[in-house]
């Protein structure tokens, strides 16, 4: 199971990422990351709404309410021109974090005094 402080890290580019792929609503957006990560990102409806709500104050995504057949109203969040170019600096980050973890994880003990990150 993924830490606690990994998963509050990894929330927001999580969310920009899956709604970059197009408007969805809070369960789908659960289940997504539950499948994407083959049920080792557990997320909860407590969890996730707080930060849908902060990222929607910080016009990162947009919500509507849209109205189903059965009567039942759900909300739907999309990301906004400014979620996207947040997700562009998030993505930037992670891949760097990603690089400098790999060539740590990939060496040799002998040779991680020689390593030379760019």
């Amino acid at each position: 199971m993924i830490t606690k402080q990994l998963v509050a890290a990894s929330t927001k580019p999580l969310l920009l990422s899956i709604l970059s792929y197009g408007e969805n609503y809070g369960y789908q957006i659960i289940k997504e990351v539950e499948r994407l990560s083959d049920g080792e990102l557990q997320w909860t409806d407590a969890m996730l709404y707080p930060v849908l709500h902060r990222m929607e104050k910080e016009n990162l995504i947009q919500s509507k309410w849209v109205k189903r057949d059965n009567g039942r109203k759900r909300k739907y969040y999309q990301i906004t021109a400014e979620g996207v170019k947040a997700l562009e600096k998030e993505q930037n980050q992670w891949k760097n974090v990603d690089q400098v973890m790999r060539a740590l994880w990939s060496k040799p003990e002998t040779e991680l005094a020689n390593i030379s990150i760019k």
